[in-house]
C-alpha cells in the first residue's frame, strides 16, 4: 500500500475542477492519502480568494485524508534547502512515513523531483501515476 502525501497545491487543483484528474487519488484501493492541517488550510485560503465554489469539493475530500503534524522541532537534514513556507510540507510527509509527496510546486520542489529525502519520494502527481502505470 502506497503512503502517499499530498501537498497544497494538489488538493487546490483537485478540488478546483470537478473532474480533475487528481480525483483519481481518491479512488485509488491500494493508497492511503496523507496530508497536513498546514496544507489543507493553505488549500482551503487559496480556494477561498480564488474559485469558493470548490470549497465545498476540498470538504468532501478532506475526510479521506489522513492528517499529519510533524512535531514542531522536526528539522529537515542539512543537505535540503527549501523555503520556510514549504518546509512544513516536506516535513510532515517524512513524519508521516510516506512513500510519496506529491507536488506541483516545480520553483520550490523541483530540485528534489525524483529524490528520495528520508524515505520519502519526491513527485508530481504525474510521475506518481506513470510509476504506477509501470509496475
Amino acid at each position: 500500500m502506497d503512503r502517499i502525501f499530498l501537498d497544497a497545491n494538489v488538493l487546490f487543483s483537485a478540488a478546483y475542477l470537478e473532474n480533475s484528474g487528481l480525483g483519481r487519488l481518491w479512488r485509488l484501493e491500494d493508497a492511503e492519502l496523507l496530508s497536513s492541517a498546514y496544507a489543507v488550510e493553505e488549500a482551503r485560503r487559496n480556494l477561498a480568494l480564488d474559485r469558493p465554489p470548490a470549497l465545498a469539493r476540498l470538504e468532501r475530500l478532506t475526510p479521506k485524508l489522513t492528517l499529519v503534524n510533524p512535531p514542531v522541532d522536526l528539522e529537515l537534514p542539512p543537505r535540503v534547502r527549501l523555503d520556510s513556507k514549504d518546509r512544513p510540507i516536506l516535513l510532515a510527509a517524512i513524519h508521516g512515513k510516506a512513500d510519496f509527496l506529491l507536488t506541483g510546486d516545480g520553483r520550490h520542489f523541483g530540485h528534489l523531483y525524483g529524490r528520495r529525502v528520508e524515505g520519502v519520494m519526491v513527485l508530481r502527481p504525474a510521475q506518481y501515476f506513470e510509476r504506477r502505470a509501470r509496475r
